[in-house]
């Protein structure tokens, strides 16, 4: 249990360093390759929110929902970036990219013990979405393979140190700790209102 803190913390201290921007949906071009996938989930407020969001949902709920939910947000992302980056469009793409930081903030905020299944599915529709603007994003100039390996590990760190945060708050004790992950939620909720609205 003390090796899976200490990773944990180790996770959340690497993310904090991630650089944030306000949106990642510029449609700038980059680096190309793995350092623009890279960098697309970690240079956006959305993106950040909804990917800390889901570690931390996924921590509330525990068990195998801790790492089940994560890997079912990434393996769907991946299929909703093949769909972008193939020109499929996907409706609403932004709108749902924005509800996915409401309801994920939301479900945090009030303690939502959904069973492990549902967990998975709510946050694989949301991940279609943040695939599909990752995918839609691609550079031309970038390799498919790496560019998708960039974005799917920068989302996994994301989920990590939403994890890991869970945990150290949870050593401020069950009461506090709750308290503190909660108010988080609902902050980031409150964020993915200003978000939709165009506030933010």
């Amino acid at each position: 249990m003390k090796f899976r803190v200490t990773i944990a913390r180790g996770m959340a201290m690497a993310a904090a360093f991630l650089p944030t921007a306000t949106l990642a949906h510029t449609g700038a071009g980059g680096a190309g390759g793995f350092l623009h996938g890279f960098a697309h989930p970690v240079s956006g407020l959305d993106h950040i929110l909804a990917m800390v969001m889901v570690g931390v949902f996924a921590w509330q709920l525990g068990g195998r929902a801790l790492w089940l939910v994560p890997a079912s947000f990434v393996a769907v992302m991946a299929l909703g970036g093949a769909l972008g980056v193939a020109g499929i469009e996907v409706p609403f793409v932004e709108t749902g990219i924005a509800l996915s930081v409401v309801a994920l903030g939301a479900a945090v905020a009030f303690g939502v013990k959904a069973p492990v299944a549902m967990a998975m599915g709510v946050v694989g529709l949301f991940a279609i979405f943040h695939g599909h603007a990752h995918g839609a994003e691609m550079p031309e100039n970038a390799g498919g393979l790496a560019y998708a390996a960039g974005f799917m590990i920068a989302t996994a760190l994301l989920h990590a140190a939403g994890i890991g945060v869970g945990f150290m708050i949870g050593k401020a004790g069950e009461s506090h700790g709750q308290v503190v992950v909660r108010s988080a939620g609902g902050l980031a909720a409150v964020a993915g209102v200003g978000l939709l609205t165009g506030v933010l």
